[in-house]
């Protein structure tokens, strides 16, 4: 099972958090778990630039980097043969899928922004992977299912409502910025939930478990927030 020590980035966040509030305005380089990441202006005109669903683009409480940042965890096996995706619970197909499955299954392009607990965002973020709404239809889940809980290695889960997985940008995804996962993101696949907090976006993905209840996943039961919606700030429960 994954160990609090495995992740000190979500141990630290109220320092992190009030670090990067401290940071000066404009660029600066933060030095940020052991490596050195640009924190981008603050006047970035796309930080101001204003969702479809009314919501500006930068949540409060976060600031800009100019890449994705590693965060932590109990690294799984990122090699591709060695890949299985099982797709089961309230399912009426369920699916045994390997890499090439996987990948085989019409690819969805993305460009999102994504938003850490520990205060850093990434906006415009490029990914590559298949819709979890292509994957629901194919296992045929039952009207029974309210939420998904992604399965990872080592016994790390994350929970998230099953309407917000059927939206079409949320994806598993084996390409960040035109290249396979970085060992550091999770690969071969990770789950990507880009309107919730990263944590939410399982690295070193196994399986997707659709369930009649909530089951609060590894950080939710670590006083973390169920929901994890970075424009109310609900990064503790």
């Amino acid at each position: 099972m994954p160990k609090p020590d495995d992740y000190p980035e979500l141990q630290q966040s109220l320092e992190r958090r009030r670090f990067l509030k401290a940071a000066a305005a404009g660029t600066v380089i933060a030095a940020l778990g052991g490596g050195s990441y640009v924190l981008a202006a603050d006047d970035d005109p796309r930080s101001k630039q204003v969702r479809a669903d009314g919501r500006v683009r930068l949540p409060p409480g976060q600031r800009l980097l100019d890449a994705l940042k590693p965060m932590g965890g109990d690294p799984g096996d990122p090699s591709p043969a060695n890949f299985r995706l099982h797709v089961h619970g309230e399912v009426d197909n369920a699916l045994d899928l390997d890499f090439a499955a996987l990948t085989a299954l019409p690819a969805t392009e993305q460009t999102c922004d994504v938003h850490c607990v520990t205060g850093w965002t990434m906006l415009d973020s490029k990914w590559t992977g298949v819709q979890i709404a292509a994957l629901a239809k194919l296992a045929k889940v039952r009207d029974s299912a309210r939420y998904l809980i992604f399965e990872a290695a080592n016994g790390y889960t994350a929970n998230v409502r099953l309407a917000e997985a059927m939206a079409p940008t949320s994806l598993l995804v084996y390409r960040h910025g035109g290249a396979p996962l970085a060992r550091p993101h999770g690969p071969p696949v990770r789950s990507l939930m880009p309107d919730l907090y990263f944590w939410k976006s399982a690295k070193w993905l196994t399986g997707l478990y659709f369930s009649a209840r909530d089951r609060p996943g590894y950080w939710e039961t670590r006083g973390y927030h169920n929901h994890a919606d970075p424009w109310k700030e609900e990064r503790y429960g």
